[in-house]
Parts: C-alpha cells; structure tokens; sequence
C-alpha cells in the first residue's frame, strides 16, 4: 500500500497519490491517462478522478501497479474492481493488468481461445487474477517474447499445466520452459498463431503475431503518445541496435493492426498505416545505427 507521508510533490491535491517508491513504469499512464501524468523519473497524479468512470479507471491503475505505489484515501472498493482483470482491449485479446516488478512493469496479455487460452509475458502470480483466469478457461500456453519479461511465468505454467515457449538464447531465464524456438524463424505455433525474432533488444527477442491482426511486441516496439508515432529504445536495447533496426525493418512485410508492447503505450492502426510506420521506423533508426 502507498504510504501518503512519502507521495510525491507533483500530486494534486486529493484522495488518489503516488508515493515515492514509484519506478516511473507508465502502467498507471496508460491505463488511467487522464488522472496520472510523468514527472521526472515518477508518475504523479495531475487530476483527481470525477466521473465515475475516470475514479474505476484510477483503480484499476492502483492494483495494476507493479510497486504499490499508488495509493486511495477514499472508501472506494477496491476488491469489486480486481474482477476488471484481464481488461478486454478487443474480441479475445485481454490485458492482465497486476504488472509485476520482476520484469519492471511489464505489461502482459491474454487470449481465449477454443483450441486453449494463451498468455503473453507474465503478470505477478496473485489469487485475484488467478481466479479470473481459471473461470475464462485456464491457459494453455504461455509465450515470453524475451528474458526481461518472464516475472511469474513458471508458477503460472505450474498452476495451469501449460507450455512455456521461448527462444532458446533466451532459456536461461526460463530453464523449465517446454518449448525452445530454434533456428531461423518464423515459427508457425498454431492456427492462426506465427512467433517472429526480433533479435536487438536482447539476442533471442521474439514477437508474437496473431491472427494477422494482434503483435505482440515486448520490448522491441511501442507507440510514443506525445510524438504519435510508432517508436523503439535505443537507451534500452541491450544487445545489438542495428540488429533491432534490420528486425523492425523485417516486420513491414506481416499484416497487423495492433501493437500491444510489454513496456509502453499499445495502438490501433489501420493496416496500411501501421506498414508505413514500421517503414519509416526502420529507416529512421537504421540511420541513427550509421551515424
């Protein structure tokens, strides 16, 4: 729980706060925009919640906190809205929500399926979230686009009896998984289920594309909200930069519509459009990778 005596200056006044302990994840930005802005190296509130929707979506943001750093003086109840997650973002497609720590506030996803439920990167392992998922189905499968962004995942596959899969220059941080993609790629998982690498952020980063509709993108690929526009971390690519570059570059040639990152703001774009940004991208941070 947020403690009120260390919440940072930035807040305006009222029940909503974030305390100092705040990693500056952007889970609460994206989730309740209107009520939490960016500081330096914080979140902060920047307008306290009125309408009732705007209040929930505050809510939501507080459980989605990977550090508890966001804290309610109100007598709202908080226990109605953990059954909120997953949060529907469109047809089968969910976000967990409960971002955990281990993976910096990462945020995962989840499908239902019929063929078997799947789950993208991993959310903190809580009873909450657990139950919600036994009631949609279970899961089935769960894919980790790389090493950073694993958190829970073993415990979930544990619980649930499923299959873990994961590149295999990524299997250290996962050395139970079941399943280690190989070789060249892509890798046809199931109907309508295609994993790309994308090595550069890490060396056996992979993507998940969807029904030709939903990607996947851990930490290779987001959307920048002040510059709207698709964008990549050069600040935190840990492996190879130009490697990044040429893997974005090879993406313009899959059809999607969505991007739904582990680190960042997720989009919708038309198809085409999200062709031209991932072009444009590409060309752009080949050249930074040259200068």
């Amino acid at each position: 729980m947020a403690n009120p005596k260390k919440r940072v200056p930035e807040n305006v006044p009222g029940d909503f706060f974030v305390d100092s302990t705040c990693i500056d994840c952007d889970a609460c930005r994206q989730i309740a925009p209107s009520v939490f802005g960016e500081a330096a190296e914080t979140s902060f509130v920047k307008a306290q919640p009125v309408a009732s929707a705007d209040r929930r979506q505050a809510l939501q943001a507080l459980l989605a906190c990977p550090t508890g750093s966001i804290g309610c003086l109100g007598d709202d109840d908080v226990k109605a809205v953990m059954k909120d997650f997953p949060l529907a973002i469109e047809g089968p497609v969910y976000y967990c929500g409960y971002n955990s720590p281990k993976s910096y506030g990462g945020n995962s996803y989840f499908i239902k399926h019929a063929a078997g439920n799947w789950l993208i990167d991993s959310p903190k392992f809580v009873t909450p979230l657990v139950k919600q998922l036994e009631a949609l189905g279970g899961i089935a499968h769960v894919f980790l686009t790389h090493r950073d962004d694993v958190a829970d995942a073993e415990r979930y596959a544990k619980h649930f009896g499923a299959r873990r899969i994961i590149h295999r220059n990524e299997v250290s941080a996962q050395p139970g998984a079941e399943v280690g993609l190989d070789g060249e790629g892509p890798w046809p998982l199931a109907p309508g289920f295609l994993a790309i690498p994308t090595p550069g952020h890490t060396e056996g980063h992979c993507v998940l594309l969807y029904q030709e509709r939903f990607l996947f993108t851990g930490d290779h690929l987001d959307w920048d909200r002040d510059a709207r526009q698709l964008s990549a971390s050069e600040d935190y690519c840990w492996y190879s930069w130009p490697q990044q570059a040429e893997s974005m570059g090879r993406l313009a040639a899959y059809r999607f519509e969505w991007v739904l990152p582990g680190h960042g703001q997720r989009v919708h774009l038309p198809a085409a459009e999200m062709r031209h940004q991932i072009e444009r991208l590409a060309e752009s941070m080949r050249a930074r990778s040259q200068a």
